[in-house]
């Protein structure tokens, strides 16, 4: 069976400290619960969650859905968005799996990126290694800040901009994320080929889609 990976690269900085990342850890318990409901997603979503503050870890490795638990996240510190990039571009090369003569691969993975800040390294290193690794759709999300998003905006054809941190705004983004992650689910269980950005549905009234 060809899966679908998804993975979800989390700011924990410092600023992200108290509702909003609460807010996450909700989020994706709602996202996990609601995709389980899904036959198409249930099949062939695979989860990673990837967090980044001083430095990047990998704190939940691709998952069948059904097998996913909802990692505890604390916030603290910098943001290290490049690391971040990097290790995403590591995982995929350790854990997608490739076409090969005799059989095909996973399909491409989508990367959803959620930042409220401006990163404190060398993101566009991250971001050359990211690319490199040819993953399918990349969804940057800039929560609040405007320098944020000038940045994430450099990572994609368009970007989603949460202008707030409450928990509503985080609540809308990640039911977002489940439908797209199902519509994306529905395309490839069809054999119609990887998402693209036109598949994304569009978004609620309490985020904005930036091109």
């Amino acid at each position: 069976m060809r899966r679908l990976p998804v993975y979800l690269v989390i700011d924990t900085s410092g600023s992200m400290y108290g509702e909003p990342i609460e807010a996450v850890r909700n989020g994706i318990d709602l996202f996990v619960s609601s995709l389980r409901q899904d036959p198409n997603a249930l099949e062939t979503a695979y989860l990673s969650v990837i967090t980044f503050d001083d430095k990047a870890q990998q704190i939940v490795p691709l998952t069948e859905l059904a097998d996913f638990q909802t990692p505890s996240i604390e916030a603290g510190g910098w943001t290290a968005l490049g690391e971040g990039l990097t290790l995403t571009a590591n995982c995929i090369i350790n854990e997608v799996k490739k076409n090969t003569n005799d059989s095909k691969g996973d399909w491409k993975p989508l990367i959803f990126i959620m930042s409220d800040g401006v990163p404190t390294d060398d993101w566009k290193q991250g971001f050359e290694k990211l690319k490199a690794v040819k993953p399918g759709l990349i969804i940057p999300c800039s929560v609040g800040s405007i320098e944020a998003a000038s940045v994430l905006k450099q990572l994609a054809e368009g970007i989603v901009h949460l202008p707030t941190a409450d928990s509503a705004t985080i609540t809308a983004f990640f039911k977002w994320v489940t439908q797209s992650v199902s519509m994306s689910s529905q395309k490839v269980d069809s054999n119609q080929g990887d998402a693209v950005i036109g598949d994304l549905p569009a978004p609620p009234p309490e985020i904005n889609f930036v091109f």
